[in-house]
């Protein structure tokens, strides 16, 4: 088995739909339940969830006996954060918050060993080279890692055509939220002119040359996205489906629950 090629970097080249979810649960035993449902991919989440470097490690090994694809984001765009993702055998690195082709290039960087990169030689010391019992993980390395970063401000997507220009970065994904929240319409994910600014930005994104992506837990909008060019659409978040079953169960039995609320997750 080649654990080095990244199956989920070809489909995203090949610009084939992958279908994820958002595990925000940060515990390896909720992954492995989602990992057996049959996603495409899946976001192990570092930026708002309590998850930790053990905590991802943990998931990482929950998820490898699957035919699924680990995403791991990163609290932040900071090189350390990275290396330590990439060490425990991340190879699908979401980076939020990228707002210039400058930014989008440290991320890239962060995760390329020299001279293409800066990131630190240790794969006798790290899961991702099985401990240097993988022999040709150091040279291949490079060409297997897969950079998606989030676009979710308007500085951001002033930008996006240089940031989807930058060579190794391999998709763009669209944060809904934070994008919404930051052009005045924080309490209304949804609302048409968001909805109308998220397909155009798919648009730019895909006549860019690269793959974009999106979450929304509403079935009929991730639909949309996908029909509008959207190549990687996460389609729920493992808490909220959690939390929305729960509050089902209550109503009917009870009558009454936690009003579900509205926008991508």
């Amino acid at each position: 088995m080649d654990i080095l090629h990244n199956a989920f970097k070809q489909a995203l080249r090949e610009r084939r739909p992958q279908i994820g979810l958002w595990l925000n649960l940060a515990h390896a035993y909720a992954a492995e339940i989602c990992a057996g449902a049959g996603f495409d991919w899946l976001v192990i989440d570092g930026e708002h969830s309590p998850n930790t470097l053990p905590s991802t490690l943990a998931q990482l090994q929950a998820l490898a006996p699957y035919p699924v694809a680990p995403v791991v984001r990163a609290a932040w765009n900071d090189p350390v954060m990275l290396k330590h993702l990439l060490d425990i055998g991340a190879q699908n690195v979401l980076v939020p918050m990228v707002q210039s082709a400058d930014e989008a290039r440290a991320a890239v960087a962060a995760v390329r060993y020299p001279p293409q990169g800066i990131r630190g030689v240790a794969s006798g010391l790290a899961r991702a080279a099985r401990w240097n019992r993988v022999p040709d993980y150091l040279p291949r390395a490079n060409d297997e890692m897969c950079v998606l970063v989030q676009i979710e401000t308007p500085a951001g997507l002033e930008a996006l055509e240089s940031i989807a220009a930058v060579d190794g970065v391999d998709g763009v994904f669209v944060g809904p939220a934070d994008l919404a929240a930051t052009m005045g319409h924080l309490s209304e994910p949804d609302h048409p002119e968001m909805l109308a600014l998220l397909d155009q930005t798919i648009g730019r994104i895909v006549r860019a040359g690269k793959a974009a992506g999106i979450i929304h837990g509403n079935p009929a909008m991730a639909r949309r996205f996908l029909q509008a060019g959207a190549t990687f659409v996460a389609v729920g978040v493992d808490a909220s489906l959690l939390a929305r079953a729960t509050d089902e169960l209550v109503r009917d039995f009870k009558g009454t629950a936690a009003a579900a609320p509205s926008g991508p997750y």
